[in-house]
């Protein structure tokens, strides 16, 4: 019987404790509300109930969010409306609603103002901790437009700025009053911009070196995007007041931190709370103080040209895609690779070799051409002499002559167009493989800048985890958790992260000069590379999944590289360029041998004319016939070398070492081939295997990260813990990140090795390699 008293008794009192929680229906004044802002309401009231939790019942009636579009008429009837409802508590947000409430001498109902001041704004004493209102309180948060301004005058050392701001706000708001001894501070010139539509601010921006977004809080995300294009087509910094979110959408910069709105909406709902049990609006401290944080969009500060300074990264945070905005040329892997082909210094070089050889080719196959000589003569002779010559050398005269020489046959000369054509081949070879070299050294130094531009990234991001956690190490000192060495490591170890991203950075810029050079630009322009995955884009036809299986199955691995070497050394150009070469020797070997026996044939024609003849001695003397004045002769020259020193042997033993030389020169390549083919072969498994992995890696590396930092938050772990989740968070983004890259180098490589590059090839040409690999394969079975 006791038992069942005591049930009954316990359910008695927890029905009066029921009865006893109280319900309040919270009314929200809104000078404005766009479908945006819907999510954040939302959560400020799921904040409220979260906070108040069973101290009460928090309703939001729907019909008790009240907006007045700017109008003190509808402000003052919204106010009305929700102080005759049944609405208990009242948060009024915004200018408008700010001047109908502050001239109320009471206030009937609970109401808490918030969003409406700046603490630049005339007449706010700021050392004012509450209200002292019955039944009010307000909370002026600590945005400044002057330190906001000051930010923007490091960056950009504006001269004139444009304040940006709602129409219906300049009408109520002493903005001139409010931002001439700020801009007289920074000696420079200012104009307000008031605006009811975009349009309004894109018609006024002339003259200026910089704007600020004093107000826009309203301004929908498609209005945020159209008026940052605006600013960066006229290339001026722009600089909001309202928070991260404009940032991200393209606005240059912000002083507010990202937490700002957390921290508003805590402080509302702490606001609430304690009103509901017990505390009077008129005691609760009306003064929030935000940590500013200075936010960059770095594309859009390269966009209108304000450079970045490495003194402000440890102070600022960073969004925005890690990105050339400002390039002037824009490169996938395809486009490097045609660019280099085309425009590589290397390569014309090599082309020059290749007509040089052509030359000489030439040079060789000329010497079966015939020779044509012209040749004139003036003569005097002595007197004398001439006198005595009965005719044939006169005292004066002239004559001419006209030689042809045509080699017949010569070994030599065959000789030399053989040797000088197999050279000219052999150099093709060389510039082939040289062609292949510059493809992979393209390719790597592209794959090399996506990494850097991966790790760049990645820096960031830890830098700005370095800065979290250095919050958490702060929060933690303050509440006794911890003690000051946790701070002090962490502004150390942001200290090492801030120059491991400018490094990071550094070493990008450098990629970017290599490419460059490479890619014969002038080395001083601006270029930007698209990303890669496998099995998207150039990559889509590139069978990750078939290579994968052929070389994840040991039994078709053997087979595979056993082909590959196979198809390497037929590929080869270095073989090529050898084989050409031993041609040479064989050439060489074979004049200096069997050749030295055969002659060497010419013929030889010459006609002689006599042009004239003066002076003692030119007349025949009587009886003694005239000798004609033209005349010819044609020949015959066969020669055959008997003994020339012995240079012939000599010349034959030494075409027999180069000989030797080049097939031992040969057989080295081959195993080179087959060596680097099957060490890529593993290579590639290996990042095969890294791809898989790493994504398990960066995974668990995460969740342990978050885990660890809820603990140490809790005071669970320590500092070096935490310091240790971090950096290996940190090692595995970069291992994730860098695989595929890795991997599609490493597979390059292969590919280079094999002399054959799928990407450069048709699908035609890539199925007939597939083909010849079925068909050895069916050959070794």
């Amino acid at each position: 019987m006791k038992k069942y008293f005591s049930i009954v008794l316990f359910l008695c009192v927890t029905m009066s404790f029921a009865q006893a929680k109280k319900s309040y229906n919270i009314g929200v004044l809104l000078d404005n509300r766009t479908k945006e802002l819907n999510p954040l309401f939302l959560e400020l009231e799921n904040q409220i109930k979260a906070v108040v939790g069973e101290d009460a019942i928090i309703n939001f009636p729907r019909q008790n969010m009240l907006v007045n579009n700017y109008d003190l008429q509808k402000a003052r009837e919204n106010y009305n409306t929700l102080l005759q409802n049944e609405t208990d508590i009242i948060l009024a947000f915004g200018v408008i609603n700010n001047v109908i409430i502050s001239k109320q001498t009471s206030h009937d109902k609970p109401t808490i103002l918030f969003g409406a001041v700046n603490k630049d704004i005339s007449g706010i004493d700021m050392s004012k901790k509450t209200s002292g209102i019955r039944n009010f309180t307000y909370l002026i948060d600590s945005k400044s437009y002057k330190d906001d301004l000051q930010r923007l005058k490091d960056l950009t050392n504006f001269k004139k700025v444009g304040i940006i701001i709602e129409q219906q706000l300049v009408e109520v708001l002493s903005l001139q009053q409010t931002f001439e001894p700020i801009l007289k501070e920074l000696e420079a010139d200012f104009t307000i911009i008031p605006y009811a539509s975009t349009s309004d601010i894109e018609k006024k921006l002339e003259g200026l070196d910089a704007v600020y977004l004093a107000g826009g809080f309203f301004l929908t995300d498609d209005e945020v995007k159209e008026l940052a294009k605006a600013f960066i087509k006229k290339k001026i910094p722009s600089f909001t007041n309202s928070g991260v979110d404009q940032v991200e959408l393209g606005f240059m910069g912000t002083n507010q931190a990202e937490d700002n709105l957390d921290q508003f909406f805590r402080r509302i709902s702490l606001t609430v709370e304690s009103y509901v049990n017990g505390t009077p609006l008129s005691e609760l401290p009306v003064f929030i103080d935000y940590n500013p944080r200075l936010t960059i969009n770095y594309n859009t500060a390269e966009l209108v040209d304000v450079p970045i300074k490495y003194s402000l990264i440890n102070d600022t945070d960073f969004v925005g895609e890690f990105r050339n905005a400002i390039s002037e040329k824009q490169y996938n892997l395809l486009s490097v690779i045609e660019n280099v082909l085309d425009k590589n210094l290397s390569l014309q070089s090599l082309q020059k070799d290749i007509d040089l050889k052509d030359q000489d080719v030439k040079t060789a196959k000329s010497n079966y051409l015939p020779s044509l000589t012209a040749a004139a003569n003036g003569t005097y002779v002595d007197p004398n002499v001439a006198e005595i010559s009965n005719g044939q050398n006169p005292e004066f005269s002239t004559d001419g002559n006209l030689t042809l020489q045509q080699t017949v046959f010569s070994e030599s000369a065959n000789a030399n167009i053989d040797i000088q054509k197999s050279l000219q081949k052999a150099q093709q070879e060389n510039y082939n493989a040289e062609e292949l070299n510059t493809i992979f050294d393209a390719s790597n130094a592209y794959f090399n800048a996506l990494i850097l531009k991966a790790n760049a990234q990645i820096r960031l991001q830890n830098l700005a985890l370095t800065k979290k956690n250095l919050e958490l190490a702060e929060q933690n000192f303050d509440a006794g958790q911890s003690g000051k060495s946790d701070m002090l490591r962490f502004r150390s170890e942001m200290a090492q992260n801030t120059q491991a991203m400018v490094e990071a950075v550094n070493q990008l810029e450098q990629s970017f000069i290599t490419l460059n050079q490479i890619l014969n630009n002038p080395i001083a322009t601006e270029i930007d590379i698209e990303d890669v995955e496998l099995n998207k884009g150039i990559f889509k036809n590139y069978n990750y999944d078939e290579l994968t299986n052929l070389l994840d199955d040991p039994k078709l691995r053997e087979p595979f590289i056993e082909f590959l070497v196979e198809e390497a050394q037929r590929n080869a150009p270095e073989l090529k360029a050898l084989s050409y070469n031993l041609d040479v020797t064989e050439r060489n070997i074979k004049l200096n041998g069997s050749g030295r026996f055969l002659p060497t044939v010419a013929l030889q024609g010459q006609y002689n004319r006599t042009f004239s003849r003066s002076g003692v001695g030119s007349e025949f003397p009587t009886g003694f016939p005239a000798s004609p004045d033209g005349n010819y002769n044609v020949g015959v020259n066969v020669s055959i070398p008997i003994f020339n020193r012995n240079q012939t042997n000599i010349n034959k033993q030494i075409a027999v070492i180069q000989k030797d030389q080049l097939e031992i020169n040969r057989d080295n390549t081959e195993l080179s081939i087959s060596a680097n083919i099957r060490n890529s072969v593993f290579n590639l498994v290996n990042q095969i295997s890294n791809i898989e992995l790493s994504k398990v890696s960066e995974e668990t590396a995460k969740e342990s990260l978050e885990l660890t930092q809820t603990s140490y938050s809790n005071g669970a772990v320590n500092v070096v813990q935490l310091l240790d989740a971090q950096n290996n968070y940190l090692n595995a983004q970069l291992s994730r990140t860098n695989a595929i890259y890795n991997y599609l180098i490493n597979a390059l490589q292969l590919e280079r090795f094999l002399g054959y590059y799928f990407l450069l090839n048709t699908e035609d040409e890539n199925a007939k390699f597939r083909q010849r690999f079925l068909e050895f394969l069916n050959n070794k079975n």
